[in-house]
């Protein structure tokens, strides 16, 4: 089949560009200004399966709203927490050894 035989299928471009890329129309994904983020880093996760362990450990402890992870495979792995208020570093040590990991040392 050419590209001169396909099939019209009635879509329209409901924004200029592609859809990864397109600010128009796009929601505010940001979280509240009132919200805050916490760093922590973690030694030992080296798959997806480890981000998701780390995830749901860290995301159970009240007040956490959403965690991203920045995999360093093998390495040392930067674990962003967001919530509505400060999270008690010694909970969050307890998720991160609950899902068999270590937080790193952090030099003096």
């Amino acid at each position: 089949m050419t590209t001169n035989e396909r099939p019209d299928l009635g879509l329209t471009d409901s924004v200029a560009g592609c859809s990864c890329c397109a600010t128009a129309s796009v929601p505010d994904t940001q979280p509240a200004a009132s919200t805050f983020a916490e760093e922590v880093l973690v030694d030992g996760m080296t798959c997806s399966h480890c981000v998701m362990s780390v995830t749901e450990e860290i995301t159970a402890i009240d007040g956490v709203d959403s965690v991203s992870v920045d995999l360093n495979a093998g390495g040392t792995s930067r674990v962003t927490i967001h919530g509505s208020a400060p999270i008690d570093a010694a909970r969050v040590r307890a998720a991160v050894e609950e899902a068999g990991y270590t937080i790193a040392d952090t030099p003096a």
